[in-house]
Formats: structure tokens, C-alpha cells, sequence
């Protein structure tokens, strides 16, 4: 099977109440929010498009982000993780959920969900395969990135 790759943009977001960390993993180069963007309006889901945006993790006890990534979720959505948040900046607002499953060879998310629209068929969005040693090296990148900008 093949594979693909992930990278965690994190950057500055300028908002009303200051600059907050956002992040935006990039499945084979492309936004998060652009592939399941594409995949909603494909599928004919309204609404869609411009809808999510990435995880401010200062706003939300996600815990370690590392841990976050590698579904060691809150739970408080249920056992899926949550990916995206809402374009405004709330996760719990209209967050993009999956199931991340870890292996010694393979970081696995699949079982897409939009827990705000059951009725929504995420069947074929992913599922997408990581690497792992790939997929740790994006999360050390990661966390070097976010330790970086709290210092």
C-alpha cells in the first residue's frame, strides 16, 4: 500500500485578541482544509467550502500535542480526534474528526467525521497512511515549532 506524507504548518494567526498559534497538517503538500474542503463541495455537502480552519492549541486543553496527534485525545467529542477546527478558531464549533490508529510501521486516519452532520458520508475521504518514522519526525517538527514560539 502506499503511503503518504504529513507535515504540521504551525504559524501565527493575527486575530481580534492577538497572535495565536495555528495548526494546519498538509497531507502530500496539500492543507488539511483544502482536501476535505474539495471533498464536501465534490459531494455536494452544504455548506461547505472555507469552513475549517486549524487547531489553536492555547485556546483548548488538547494536552501535548504529540499525544493529540497520535489519538491520546480528551475524548470530549467522543473517540475520534480532532484534526480541524471551525474556520473561527473553535474546535468543538464544526471540527473534522478521524480515528488515528498507531502501529510500529504506520500512523492510520481514517473514519472521517463531521460530528455536527451525521447524515454526511465521510466513506471516501483517506483513509491516509503515514510512515512512522516519517509521521514522528513531522510531530518532533512540530513540537520544535511550538516550543520555539512560546520562548
Amino acid at each position: 500500500m502506499s503511503t503518504n506524507e504529513i507535515l504540521f504548518d504551525c504559524r501565527q494567526k493575527q486575530r481580534g485578541d492577538g497572535g495565536v498559534l495555528v495548526i494546519v497538517p498538509h497531507i502530500d503538500g496539500e492543507p488539511l482544509t483544502e482536501l476535505v474542503d474539495s471533498f464536501e463541495i465534490d459531494a455536494g455537502m452544504k455548506p461547505a467550502g472555507n469552513a475549517y480552519g486549524g487547531l489553536i492549541p492555547q485556546f483548548y486543553r488538547f494536552g501535548p500535542m504529540e499525544d493529540h496527534f497520535r489519538g491520546q485525545s480528551t475524548n470530549a467529542m467522543g473517540p475520534g480526534t480532532p484534526l480541524l477546527g471551525c474556520e473561527c478558531g473553535d474546535w468543538g464549533c464544526w471540527p473534522l474528526m478521524a480515528r488515528i490508529t498507531v502501529t510500529a510501521d504506520v500512523v492510520i486516519w481514517d473514519s472521517f467525521d463531521q460530528p455536527h452532520r451525521k447524515s454526511r458520508d465521510y466513506t471516501a475521504f483517506g483513509p491516509f497512511r503515514f510512515e512512522r518514522h516519517q509521521y514522528d519526525a513531522a510531530l518532533a517538527a512540530l513540537m520544535s515549532a511550538i516550543s520555539s514560539d512560546t520562548s
